[in-house]
């Protein structure tokens, strides 16, 4: 017997038998002479003691009349079931149980002689809804469907916690109204469905103690812990804090145990990267894995066996080890079983986590006892899988976005072919910080890379510019002196003739050279000086405000200035780029498929571009020189293709210019570099250095002997300094001519030493234009030998 100690109730709950000693009044009558005998001797028990029928409070009385209440209470817990059933009287949403049967006292016998059994309730005021829920069904008649599970939570002898749920027979309860009780119409009805949550509303409608409850319930039990397990598992694991959750593996240990009904059981967890083939540790507090112990990661087939291999990667399947020391034996102290056996583990189920035969990790179940797993009971993981699933996916798509999001604070946009390394280097950042330590982003390197530059350049851009603004300079200057003119012969007033003088002095700066700081000086003088006098004339003299007015709406309105050929000349560089890139941009899908290499470029006057290639740059390819080469003949083919695009766009553009296009070849490998404070890739070391001075100097300079600049319109050039490159070039020129790229102009020409940087020579190959706009034929490396078989 148990007591209880809850205070507020809207029902006052009185033990009684009233209602089933009734019953066996009426059986005693009935023409069954051996059910009636029966019932007459119940009666007959409980004869002596009024108080079991009138109802009474005190649960000290249970204990005192104990043997006469398990007279009475003898057809609804029938001995021969005592030893089964699990079952107890007691009173409804209360923790008052008396008169159990066999087989609950051994339960609670096994739980300790400390343990007090009690309802589950996670909050006081839905009990007393509950409650309520009963007196509108019983007493108001409307039914209501407002049913919660209650469960008794009780641990077996091993200390492994069980569930009961609890089923109540209410039979022999009946409902009697205190003055108390108030009359609730349909309309209370519908605000107390309204308000479910509403305490204060519900105590209001029916106060505390406003009903009588005189009776008892059967609480029949069922053993519900596997099903209450797996929706603890279930909760756990969609729990949106649990990444910072201190007791999310304890407690999830702990539920296992339920759910295996194991006291020695312990849960670890691998995580599996598919880039590098590898089973890798996630790290927070009480994280462990026991296929890896003591590794940060571990590369699958030598943390597995062949069977384990299979099973696990290929099969997506359990793989249990019921017996490890037999199995470490047999391997000879082989992975898995030697990690395992180090760590005292006898019995353990693998468990794949793989979602669309993917896997993503491997949920480890271990125990120090043998033989405690098998084929049988690791199939009750089927009815959890499916929700460890969802965790791990959601987890692995988060730890992407905190990945994401450190790439992305550290280092930037990363170009696609790289990216796997610094995802490396993230992981490794947030496996720090959640190790407690205070991680720096380390620099990412790449060693033995071959370089490919290119540009395809709007020459003489900078004097067409400065052209464009001379010219809108001198219309609007023109414009305001007219003006001027006309308001000086209007008014005569001297300081209209002052402001034509200084206007002519700004006119005859601008003929003849445009300084650096012209542009800013005339627009300064148009603000201060010249505006404020249109505005006075514009409301003071009608016969110049037309042709002020005129001159206004010339005036643009997001540079506040005339901008007519300066608009052009923006017109024709950003339609140029965005053109030029396109082809480049899309010419780089298929150069990725060939083989990854690093790709950047960049919008200027025209277009330049970087390319890096070589084995550090891929995660899982090997890099032959065969890819290079392929590289650098696409490079040919791609940078004509843009010279064609501009042969073809140039008649459209506003301003007619030219461009000349650049490639420069660099034989030996280099170092490339992140540089986290510039958060871009730079090459790396004093000797590579020389790379990047040759790349900004060589568009400058000229063919040795003359005063011929190297660039030339309608001439792809090529930069070198080793024969072996003229040769490979040549070759690829000769192929490239006979498909239509290039025409017989092609010369070899020594450049004018550049400062620090001498000997380079360069190819000079004539462009053949194709008037067609569709892009030619993308030739490979392997068309090159096909033809030259041939």
């Amino acid at each position: 017997m148990t007591s209880d100690n809850s205070t507020e109730w809207p029902l006052q709950h009185f033990i009684s038998f009233d209602k089933l000693l009734k019953r066996y009044e009426k059986i005693a009558e009935g023409e069954d002479a051996y059910l009636a005998e029966k019932a007459r001797r119940i009666l007959k028990a409980q004869a002596p003691y009024p108080i079991l029928r009138e109802g009474f409070t005190d649960v000290a009385l249970l204990k005192e009349h104990e043997d006469v209440i398990s007279i009475i209470l003898e057809d609804a817990f029938s001995e021969v079931l005592s030893e089964n059933e699990i079952k107890a009287a007691s009173l409804p949403y209360r923790d008052v149980i008396f008169n159990a049967s066999n087989r609950f006292k051994k339960i609670l016998k096994d739980a300790g002689d400390n343990f007090i059994p009690a309802l589950t309730k996670e909050d006081a005021s839905l009990d007393y809804i509950m409650n309520c829920v009963v007196i509108i069904k019983f007493h108001y008649g409307y039914k209501l469907d407002f049913h919660r599970p209650y469960f008794y939570k009780i641990p077996n002898a091993e200390g492994v916690m069980h569930y009961y749920r609890v089923l109540y027979n209410a039979d022999f309860i009946e409902l009697y109204p205190t003055e108390l009780a108030k009359d609730l119409k349909q309309e209370d009805i519908d605000e107390l469905l309204e308000h479910p949550n509403d305490l204060k509303m519900w105590k209001e409608k029916i106060p505390p103690n406003s009903f009588i409850s005189k009776g008892f319930v059967i609480a029949n039990m069922f053993d519900a812990t596997a099903e209450q397990a797996i929706s603890e598992i279930k909760s756990k694991l969609i729990s949106a804090n649990k990444r910072g959750s201190d007791t999310f593996m304890s407690d999830l240990r702990e539920t296992f145990k339920s759910f295996f009904k194991l006291k020695d059981l312990k849960v670890g967890f691998s995580a599996y990267s598919r880039e590098d083939d590898q089973f890798e540790r996630v790290f927070g507090k009480d994280m462990h894995s026991y296929l890896l112990n003591e590794s940060d990661f571990e590369i699958c087939n030598e943390a597995l066996c062949k069977q384990s291999y299979e099973k696990l990667l290929k099969q997506n399947t359990y793989f249990i080890v019921s017996d490890v020391q037999k199995y470490f034996d047999r391997s000879k102290g082989k992975q898995p079983y030697k990690n395992l056996q180090q760590q005292g583990i006898k019995s353990v189920i693998f468990a794949p986590i793989a979602r669309d035969n993917e896997l993503l990790g491997v949920l480890e179940i271990v125990s120090e006892v043998k033989n405690q797993f098998n084929g049988v009971n690791a199939r009750k993981l089927d009815d959890v899988m499916p929700y460890i699933v969802s965790a791990v996916v959601r987890s692995k798509n988060e730890q992407e976005n905190l990945i994401d999001a450190v790439i992305q604070k550290e280092c930037t946009t990363i170009h696609s072919a790289v990216y796997w390394k610094f995802r490396k280097e993230a992981k490794r950042f947030i496996n720090e910080e959640l190790k407690g330590n205070d991680p720096t982003f380390n620099e990412i390197v790449f060693n033995d890379i071959y370089p490919l530059y290119g540009q395809t350049d709007i020459s003489a851009s900078s004097n067409a510019r400065n052209s464009s603004i001379q010219r809108d300079l001198m219309i609007q200057l023109s414009e305001i002196r007219n003006i001027l003119d006309a308001a000086f012969k209007e008014n005569g007033l001297p300081i209209y003739e002052e402001l034509i003088f200084r206007v002519n002095r700004h006119m005859e700066e601008v003929k003849e050279v445009l300084q650096t700081n012209t542009e800013q000086s005339i627009y300064n003088f148009v603000k201060t000086e010249i505006d404020p006098v249109f505005r006075y004339l514009k409301e003071n003299h009608k016969e110049l405000r037309e042709i002020i007015t005129s001159y206004e709406s010339r005036i643009d309105e997001s540079t506040d200035t005339y901008y007519d050929h300066r608009k052009n000349y923006d017109t024709t560089i950003m339609e140029t780029n965005r053109q030029l890139v396109a082809i480049l941009d899309e010419a780089q899908k298929s150069a990725q498929e060939m083989f990854p290499h690093y790709f950047e470029r960049y919008k200027t006057d025209g277009v330049e571009h970087n390319l890096y290639i070589g084995d550090e740059i891929t995660e899982d390819r090997k890099f032959d020189f065969l890819y290079l080469n392929n590289l650098r003949l696409w490079q040919l083919q791609v940078m004509c293709e843009m010279e064609n695009t501009y042969y073809n766009l140039k008649p459209h553009l506003p301003v007619q210019l030219d461009v000349t296009s650049l490639i420069l070849v660099y034989h030996t490998s280099l170092s490339i570099r992140f540089r986290m404070d510039e958060k871009h890739f730079d090459v790396d070391g004093t000797y590579n250095a020389r790379y990047e001075v040759i790349k900004k100097r060589i568009d400058k300079s000229y063919i040795k002997g003359t005063d011929q600049r190297l660039t030339e319109k309608g001439k792809l050039v090529i930069v070198y300094s080793q024969k072996s490159d003229e040769l490979e070039y040549l070759r690829y020129i000769s192929f490239l001519k006979s498909k239509g790229y290039f025409t017989n102009n092609i010369e070899i020409v020594e450049l004018e030493g550049l400062q620090g940087v001498t000997g380079l020579k360069a190819i000079r190959a004539e462009i053949l234009y194709n008037k067609k706009k569709e892009a030619q034929k993308t030739y490979t490396y392997q068309d090159l030998m096909e033809a030259l078989k041939e």
